[in-house]
């Protein structure tokens, strides 16, 4: 499995098909284990602590590891069992590789602004496993119907109003009314956060203001920061992102990063009679 596989949205638009998509599930990755006996000097069985060295303050060198893994099947519940433990993992998306924790930790979500070198006014988006777990998390109910469905999964980032049912921990962008959220159409994220029974903070794997990874060497120099880097190796999609629509306001939508599909969204949205705001009715 490919994690930049085909979007609902390119199911719907034919022209957009440029990708390949997963199946449900950590049982079903079938290709990420393919990938992971084939690839070249890099198998689920020769995976091993890769280390560096480091100087350290008094001139004496000290060797630090990162346990690096394929995205594969045989790793969904170690993964699974770091966020639970609260700790941050390195994951590959159907866009760019992002760091994540859980959501509702707010020691983890605070480590992932350390290792970013983030300031803490800038908002983290949350992935869940299903379409239908944003409920719990987010308002929308004043969607049409269908909506969701059609944009997700894929590279979209939904930023919702949290609303008062919200379960998500009131430490997470704390003093926002809202928050993104996002569906990956990579199995393996998905599973993850399927396993963790919670939502995952994400972000992407870099440090704040740098280019975005599409391999996770783009970001060795972070991965000591990690308990496990999952490598699914070089995504397709560039470093453009998921694309960002905000539909806080009824019948309206406002893209707020073009990303990598906004062509395919604007074109979901307008068939659901959402209109572009500041366009009038």
């Amino acid at each position: 499995m490919n994690c930049s596989r085909p979007t609902k949205i390119a199911q719907i638009l034919p022209i957009f098909n440029s990708f390949i998509y997963p199946s449900r599930g950590v049982e079903k990755i079938g290709f990420l284990n393919l990938w992971a006996r084939s690839r070249k000097g890099f198998s689920a069985v020769s995976v091993k602590k890769m280390a560096w060295s480091l100087d350290n303050p008094d001139g004496n060198v000290e060797t630090k590891k990162a346990t690096v893994s394929p995205a594969a099947e045989d790793y969904g519940q170690e993964a699974i069992e770091a966020i639970r433990a609260g700790k941050v993992i390195a994951v590959p998306t159907d866009t760019l590789y992002g760091f994540a924790c859980d959501a509702c930790s707010a020691e983890a979500v605070n480590r992932i602004y350390e290792i970013k070198g983030r300031k803490h006014t800038s908002p983290l988006a949350i992935c869940v496993g299903d379409v239908h777990d944003i409920k719990h998390y987010a308002v929308t109910d004043h969607l049409p119907n269908g909506l969701l469905d059609c944009l997700l999964p894929g590279p979209v980032t939904l930023v919702l109003r949290r609303g008062e049912s919200s379960i998500l921990e009131k430490s997470l962008n704390p003093g926002l009314e809202s928050i993104g959220v996002r569906v990956p159409d990579c199995n393996f994220i998905r599973v993850i956060a399927r396993g963790s029974r919670s939502a995952l903070a994400l972000t992407s794997a870099n440090l704040s203001g740098q280019p975005s990874s599409i391999d996770i060497k783009d970001f060795e120099n972070l991965w000591e920061h990690c308990a496990y880097v999952y490598d699914g190796g070089i995504l397709p999609a560039g470093r453009a992102g998921s694309t960002v629509v905000d539909l806080t306001n009824l019948g309206k939508y406002k893209i707020l990063r073009p990303g990598s599909a906004k062509e395919e969204t604007v074109a979901i949205l307008e068939r659901h009679s959402l209109l572009e705001d500041g366009t009038g009715d």
